[in-house]
């Protein structure tokens, strides 16, 4: 990944927390290392921070109504129903790097994370529908999720959070996603923490030694 695209413009980055808790947060902890992390390997990037635990819209009958109303023909109340939708996909359409907060809560997402999914998977817009199937249109995105848990194992049959979240990711056409993990915190404390911030920074020595590789190939 370089540093800008090939218009030299900065890359986007979406931050999304979705931790109901402001301070002490592993998670809004461990995303902002990363984030740190990502601008002193890349360089500067262009930060868009959307943080769902100040609010976000949840599917009604008159989203959906106007969400299946065609775009010329929505009246001005349907058109400022589908508005924060609108201003959630636009974020994710714009973004180069995904970085994702997800704490576990009570073996899934937090309710306002899955209200986020619901208001950004948008058929014609982020997904379409063909013969073969559903078609996610947000490819050559890389997407970062940053779990933490209490007491559940990632990735483990209890663990309804991780797999969702790549499924989501997958459906929307984003299937460049590392997970950075500090699981069982109840148990595990400053471990858990120390083994997710040696994850991101084995991520970033990853990406030097791909680039060196790729350099002397060439």
């Amino acid at each position: 990944m370089s540093k800008t695209t090939p218009n030299h413009r900065k890359q986007q980055l979406l931050l999304v927390n979705s931790s109901g808790r402001q301070e002490g947060s592993v998670s809004r902890g461990l995303a902002q290392v990363l984030l740190t992390a990502l601008e002193n390997r890349h360089g500067p990037l262009e930060i868009t921070h959307r943080d769902l635990a100040d609010g976000v819209n949840f599917v009604s009958q008159e989203w959906i109504n106007a969400n299946f109303t065609a775009a010329e023909d929505r009246s001005l109340s349907q058109r400022r129903e589908l508005a924060n939708s609108d201003q959630l996909v636009e974020e994710l359409v714009r973004a180069d790097i995904l970085i994702i907060g997800v704490p576990i809560y009570n073996f899934g997402v937090p309710a306002v994370l899955k209200a986020w999914v619901d208001m950004v998977a948008r058929a014609r817009k982020t997904f379409r529908y063909t013969d073969n199937g559903p078609e996610g249109l947000l490819q050559g995105k890389k997407a970062y999720l940053v779990i933490a848990s209490g007491g559940v194992p990632v990735d483990s049959p209890v663990d309804f959070a991780t797999p969702y979240m790549r499924q989501a990711l997958k459906f929307l056409g984003i299937t460049d996603i590392e997970v950075i993990a500090a699981e069982q915190l109840n148990s595990r404390g400053d471990a858990a923490i120390d083994a997710a911030r040696q994850r991101i920074a084995g991520l970033l020595a990853a990406f030097d030694t791909t680039e060196l590789e790729v350099a002397q190939a060439g």
